[in-house]
């Protein structure tokens, strides 16, 4: 809901979408529409929107939108303290950068990375070609240390899906694998993993 540039959404409106998914997945056979969101980490490494609402999700993307500014032990620490939300299932672009218009934020990413691994979170790799976030060297970091990766488009509609190419290009430049990629697993096998 912070991050308003991307018409974020209030608990009020988060909730109606799920009353209509959890409608949709009443009367669908054989398919399932998951319920996700991409919740603001505050600086002070809370999420922006409360547990009760969190928890009615199949799982939450965890991102930092601003407050870029802060020294590279702040900003570890409030993204670690956002990671131990037990509702904070990935990490989005772990590093804020946008290529060609800023670097990303001052990080602590090995600390991050550890940190992903503890705590059974895992890190996406966002395939806008102003993001490709994570980069090569981290995603083969992140697959060394056992964590994997969710490949996502950064799509705010339908017309940026197909940034999914860029994304599995970039996995490939860092070495991962279908098994790497979190995914590419059937809805069975993700809830599992999802289930920290």
């Amino acid at each position: 809901k912070h991050a308003t540039v991307a018409r974020g959404l209030d608990e009020k409106r988060l909730s109606k979408q799920l009353d209509e998914i959890d409608r949709l997945n009443d009367s669908l056979d054989g398919f399932r529409v998951l319920k996700s969101c991409e919740v603001d980490i505050l600086a002070d490494g809370t999420l922006d929107l409360p547990d009760r609402i969190l928890k009615r999700l199949d799982f939450v993307v965890c991102a930092v939108h601003y407050k870029f500014d802060m020294d590279a032990k702040s900003q570890t620490e409030r993204i670690l303290r956002a990671m131990d939300n037990p509702y904070c299932k990935i990490l989005a672009h772990p590093t804020g950068r946008l290529l060609l218009e800023r670097p990303g934020y001052a990080l602590e990413i090995e600390r991050v990375l550890r940190g992903a691994k503890e705590r059974g979170c895992f890190l996406e790799l966002n395939s806008h070609p102003s993001r490709l976030d994570l980069d090569d060297v981290h995603c083969k970091a992140a697959k060394e240390m056992g964590i994997l990766i969710s490949i996502g488009t950064d799509a705010h509609s339908t017309m940026g899906l197909d940034a999914i190419r860029y994304g599995v290009g970039q996995a490939r430049r860092g070495w991962l694998e279908p098994k790497d990629i979190l995914n590419t697993r059937p809805w069975p096998e993700l809830k599992r993993l999802l289930a920290r």
